[in-house]
């Protein structure tokens, strides 16, 4: 009986210290993606204000066509790969966070 409370309590001690690494992953993947974010955020506020002022410039119509075109192609570029980006970065927090269990599941099986 007292080898089960001590077994019982070893696993209950080493399941709280892998809680504690996985949040301890997600917390540090939670401000990447954060971060992340708002780099992309004020970047893409940056270069709408930018064509913003090119549109305002255009000597005519078909410039102001040209910008617009040129402007959404860029935005849908960026779009893809920061969300590509941010895929990634959520695989990983996924993968990082995981790993501090993977030994008790390893010895659950």
């Amino acid at each position: 009986m007292t080898q089960t409370y001590e077994d019982f309590s070893k696993y209950g001690k080493e399941f709280a210290d892998s809680g504690l690494k996985s949040f301890a992953s997600l917390s540090k993947g939670a401000q990447a993606i954060a971060t992340e974010a708002s780099e992309y955020t004020k970047k893409s506020f940056e270069a709408g204000s930018a064509a913003a002022e090119k549109l305002l410039s255009a000597k005519s119509l078909e410039k102001a066509f040209e910008i617009q075109s040129d402007f959404a192609k860029q935005s849908y570029e960026s779009f893809v790969t920061e969300a590509t980006k941010i895929g990634d970065l959520y695989a990983e927090l996924a993968k990082e966070a995981y790993k501090p269990f993977e030994s008790i599941v390893a010895k659950a099986k």
